[in-house]
């Protein structure tokens, strides 16, 4: 199976596909299947009222946040979030996008709270912002770290070792 194949080449749109377009409606750039799973595209602008509606809406239930990473694509970085329904057997990506000169989306914790070192992690690591995160403060780096080492054009740093002798 391909990317954008459905899990089976013809079959009908699913039932969990259908309302999550409909949920997406205005704001859905893509909606398609990548290998297994259900993936949806939207804007960083629309991602907070897209996810709470995910999550709120009784057939879907979208209530647990399985994952939160950050992919660098050179000229953009982009947002994943891996969801799951604890209540049904749903599971479904969430991808949104920003550029790399104005790397910012805004934060899901109001969403989801365990949103909440996942987003301290993208931001420390890509420079990512999420806007209207109470604490962007270093997870993983200290204070004061010099530049984004999960961006690609990180450069690192020569260490040099001393051993023995």
């Amino acid at each position: 199976m391909t990317s954008g194949d459905r899990p089976e080449d013809s079959a009908p749109s699913s039932p969990i596909e259908e309302r999550v377009r409909e949920i997406a409606a205005d704001n859905a750039q893509s909606v398609e299947y990548s290998f297994d799973e259900l993936e949806l595209r939207v804007s960083r602008e629309s991602i907070v009222d897209v996810c709470a509606a995910l999550k709120s809406d009784p057939d879907l239930d979208f209530n647990y946040l399985r994952c939160l990473s950050v992919v660098d694509w050179q000229d953009e970085l982009e947002a994943v979030y891996h969801l799951a329904s604890l209540s049904h057997p749903h599971k479904l990506v969430v991808k949104t996008r920003a550029p790399i000169d104005d790397p910012w989306i805004p934060t899901t914790i109001g969403v989801w709270k365990g949103a909440d070192w996942h987003e301290r992690e993208g931001h420390d690591l890509f420079g990512l912002e999420f806007r209207g995160h109470p604490d962007l403060s270093p997870l993983i780096l200290y204070e004061g770290f010099e530049g984004f080492p999960g961006r690609k054009s990180y450069e690192i740093p020569e260490q040099v070792t001393f051993y023995g002798d």
